[in-house]
């Protein structure tokens, strides 16, 4: 089970124990703000997508209200954004939709977090799992997640 696997690698920063875990879904970022109790927008959705030739697949981390803006993210990667299909997730991430977060990651997986987040003390990003959830600073979600870097590839989404 992949939150278990995410607490283990939690446990080596002493986070292990922050890992919320709800009685409802948080698949989504509609059903994880209700479940925290935050707007949707500080929920730190993780969207992943296929890579270049070299890199089997990256994860873009980015605040609840967005959504990936084509141009920048061609102009970010120099090749057009497409996202994994369902059956390709679990197995190139390690963890089922709804639980795909930045942590705990095979090698072949690279992790940016978008400048969205920056807006935010804390953000939630899911925890290995459906129903889970855990609270960090964007200083604290850089360094747990080693992310590569820091990217501007989103644009709010229209309301």
């Amino acid at each position: 089970m992949s939150i278990t696997k995410v607490k283990e690698y939690l446990k080596e920063f002493g986070k292990d124990s922050d890992v919320r875990e709800f009685p409802v879904s948080s698949a989504t970022v509609e059903l994880a703000a209700q479940a925290v109790g935050v707007e949707p927008a500080r929920i730190a959705k993780t969207l992943s997508f296929h890579g270049d030739d070299t890199t089997g697949c990256i994860l873009i981390v980015t605040a609840g209200d967005t959504k990936i803006d084509n141009a920048k993210f061609k102009k970010q990667f120099g090749f057009k954004a497409k996202m994994l299909g369902a059956e390709e997730v679990s197995m190139l991430t390690g963890h089922q939709i709804g639980g795909v977060c930045p942590f705990a990651n095979p090698d072949h997986v690279t992790t940016y977090l978008d400048v969205s987040m920056e807006r935010f003390t804390t953000v939630f990003p899911a925890a290995g799992s459906s129903n889970s959830a855990i609270e960090l600073t964007c200083e604290e979600l850089f360094q747990l997640s080693s992310a590569k870097a820091w990217i501007d590839v989103c644009k709010l989404k229209d309301i």
